[in-house]
């Protein structure tokens, strides 16, 4: 029996494939390709440049494959890009969700660990967030990520579908040299960027109500993300119970001028970051609580810091 991921080709979704396969596991992985990088799936695993828009195919792909289970990881992931592009937010990741859904019941898989974010939180009043934090999703791609766990958790009711939704904020890092992060918008990708083009990497607001005066955000290396992936579907596969969702955070957060001097640290480039005014709406700490996910999922935080800048400066530079 194997597992279909959405999105395999991905940044997260190669990692969440290498790591069923070293679990033991059978990946099979649909990638529009999109955003995705074809050379970031193994050859040996099957591959179909196939959209989750596209039911039937879907179907086909499960069905020869006696796929028992979904990763559901594609999907358009940019917050800020989704406030100019609403309908094409809603369209991958709401309307995405339900072909891929009608594909599972066509297809009789009744399994699906769907990545969900903490967007879905939006701009929340307590510091640690919790799974009962009531969600208030403030742009269109976190709307759409809640509309989507909506969708999966009603089709759990009216067809028996074994389902949970995991939600995080950062993710950094990287499990193998060549799997590296490829947003134009991650905060990783812009500090290695600016240092590679020789110039310095910026703070926007040091004057907030934290330790250091820099926000404060939750960041979990891509490894343990994966990880967590992987034992949701193992447990739903053995039809054991499971949280509708789960927070997978580290429970303290990183600030961004600990990132920049890490980054420093770890690079062996120094340089002192620019000090930029505050952005509108930056929170100044939001750091998800992942008791639930210790509890049910082995979740842990088993990557330091530096070994976050470590590996990710080490994914940056095989893109040169």
């Amino acid at each position: 029996m194997s597992w279909l991921v959405t999105g395999g080709a991905g940044y997260i979704g190669s990692h969440v494939v290498l790591a069923l396969q070293q679990a033991g596991l059978s990946p099979v992985v649909v990638d529009s390709l999109s955003s995705g990088i074809r050379g970031f799936v193994a050859p040996q695993v099957p591959f179909y440049q196939v959209s989750v828009l596209e039911r039937e195919p879907l179907t086909r792909i499960m069905r020869d494959h006696g796929v028992q289970g979904v990763i559901h990881l594609a999907g358009y992931k940019y917050a800020g890009e989704s406030v100019k592009y609403p309908l094409h937010a809603f369209e991958q990741n709401v309307t995405g969700t339900a072909r891929l859904l009608e594909a599972m019941e066509a297809a009789a898989v009744g399994n699906i660990v769907f990545s969900s974010s903490a967007a879905v939180y939006g701009t929340p009043h307590e510091d640690l967030v919790t799974e009962t934090t009531a969600t208030a999703a403030q742009s269109p791609y976190g709307q759409s990520k809640l509309v989507a766990e909506w969708l999966i958790r009603d089709q759990a009711v009216a067809a028996g579908l074994r389902h949970t939704s995991l939600r995080y904020f950062n993710v950094v890092g990287s499990g193998h040299d060549a799997l590296y992060d490829a947003s134009p918008h991650n905060l990783f990708p812009l500090v290695f960027a600016a240092l590679g083009a020789g110039n310095t990497p910026r703070i926007f607001g040091t004057d907030y109500d934290t330790i250091d005066g820099t926000c404060v955000r939750d960041y979990v290396h891509v490894v343990d993300l994966a990880l967590a992936h992987v034992a949701a579907a193992r447990t739903l596969a053995a039809d054991a119970g499971l949280e509708p969702v789960y927070n997978l955070g580290s429970g303290d957060g990183v600030s961004v001028r600990e990132i920049m001097a890490a980054v420093a640290r770890v690079t062996g480039i120094p340089f002192i970051p620019v000090e930029e005014p505050r952005r509108p709406g930056d929170p100044s700490r939001i750091v998800a609580d992942g008791t639930l996910a210790a509890r049910d999922l082995g979740w842990s935080m088993r990557h330091s810091l530096d070994d976050m800048v470590a590996s990710a400066y080490r994914a940056s530079l095989s893109r040169a």
